[in-house]
């Protein structure tokens, strides 16, 4: 994967156009605080760091597009960190989400990165490409950085040509949630508090079919967005399940889709909206949820957060069904980077990896957002333990299908996939149709 620090100007133009939180319909895992005036400026709003004990200290200037409860759970793993290592300050600069790529990329173009910053792994090969984030083998081993303790799943879309550029946090992946009492009004719920539920393609559509016959037909038996990231994201996971190929070729250069499977997801998704599963032209699916309203839903762990906070509210969460042959879903990841500096100073890296790693395991605290800890071993710790619906999603750590680093992902999402599938959604397009017009719009945007 080439490098070009030089030549910063095309990403950040593209980056710019890929403003689309990790939530769907508007519902984001980075919601949006105040912007630094510019990328190169004072920050916004800083964490404060207590004097050091005494030697000398390493200040590390940190950038965060964390606001809301990611916002706070960050700042309380800053501050922690501030208060046991005296010797590594932290000062955390908070920018928006949809400013957020294009400033980083900016201002290590101009001299002006920080120390540290926050990479969605899906964000990480444009980065790379551009020679904005750099390789981590120099100063993992001084700092006793034991990759071996990460979830490997999600340690591996950090490795690019056999390099760790990334140092994962956690995994945010597309989860199923549940209404508890509409399931047990219409007899589907387990004496274990958990759905009665058959594993397969016509076990899910007799659940659903259950829903629609037993509940009100006020209550919608399964929430979710008529258009965009989250249908994409249950087409993904269905595709995955059936052992899908990436939708790009291993050399990155040309679409591969595998598509008979492509085309039996996007039919068993079609015919969920077809045959009145899901509610069309759903104004607002997570309120249909949250309001009581819908019966089950499908979105990012970062709901749990928001649904725990809704009073009355009495939901489970657990992965999605196996509908194929395998347990497979759509996630992506939160990471921590070490932008290029200007002298790449060893000692300021390692104390940045080194944070990096405490961060990754305390992981506990991050987990208060609904996110899965990126270290299995934080599962084990009593203050994980006691927070509710985590351990019933956790294993979706190993099932995760991310896609190969290409710099061309968000594109091919937002301008092939979503385009085309949005349709067959909409019963304007047949999923054969659909997926045929996919791979020449692959095609075309590899080849840009």
């Amino acid at each position: 994967m080439k490098k070009r620090l030089g030549l910063f100007s095309a990403a950040v133009l593209s980056l710019s156009l890929l403003v689309t939180a990790c939530g769907g319909g508007g519902k984001t895992a980075d919601s949006t605080s105040a912007p630094a005036d510019s990328a190169t400026k004072a920050p916004a709003k800083e964490t404060s760091a207590p004097p050091a004990a005494g030697g000398d200290k390493v200040t590390l200037s940190y950038w965060t597009l964390f606001s809301g409860g990611d916002g706070d759970n960050m700042d309380a793993l800053i501050a922690e960190f501030n208060k046991s290592h005296p010797d590594i300050q932290i000062k955390n600069t908070k920018l928006e989400w949809g400013e957020y790529y294009t400033k980083l990329i900016t201002a290590v173009g101009n001299g002006n990165g920080p120390d540290i910053g926050i990479s969605h792994i899906s964000r990480l090969p444009d980065l790379i490409n551009q020679g904005v984030v750099t390789t981590l083998d120099d100063v993992a081993g001084p700092a006793n950085v034991d990759w071996s303790t990460f979830n490997q799943n999600i340690l591996n879309s950090t490795i690019v040509d056999g390099q760790h550029y990334a140092v994962p946090i956690d995994t945010h992946p597309f989860i199923m949630y549940y209404n508890k009492k509409l399931l047990k009004d219409a007899g589907l719920l387990g004496d274990d508090g958990k759905p009665v539920m058959e594993q397969s393609a016509d076990g899910f559509v007799k659940f659903l079919s259950t829903l629609k016959e037993k509940l009100p037909k006020t209550v919608t038996p399964f929430a979710l967005s008529n258009s965009n990231d989250d249908p994409y994201r249950l087409w993904w996971a269905l595709y995955s399940q059936q052992g899908g190929n990436d939708l790009v070729s291993d050399d990155l250069t040309k679409a591969q889709i595998d598509t008979d499977k492509a085309v039996k997801a996007a039919q068993y998704i079609q015919d969920l909206f077809k045959n009145g599963y899901i509610k069309k032209n759903d104004p607002d699916f997570y309120k249909n949820f949250q309001s009581g309203t819908a019966a089950i839903m499908m979105t990012g762990v970062w709901a749990t957060g928001t649904w725990e906070s809704t009073k009355g509210l009495e939901f489970g969460a657990m992965p999605i069904p196996k509908i194929y042959d395998q347990e497979a879903t759509w996630g992506d990841s939160h990471t921590i980077i070490l932008p290029t500096t200007k002298g790449n100073d060893a000692k300021k890296r390692q104390a940045a990896i080194t944070f990096a790693n405490w961060v990754a395991d305390n992981g506990q605290i991050w987990a208060k957002a609904g996110h899965i800890p990126a270290k299995p071993s934080v599962f084990e710790k009593p203050e994980f333990k006691s927070l509710p619906y985590r351990s019933d999603y956790v294993s979706v750590a190993d099932t995760v299908k991310f896609n190969k680093p290409s710099t061309k992902n968000w594109q091919i999402r937002d301008l092939s996939s979503f385009k085309f599938l949005n349709e067959v959604w909409a019963q304007k397009m047949s999923p054969a149709d659909a997926v045929a017009k996919m791979e020449p719009e692959i095609n075309k945007i590899l080849k840009e």
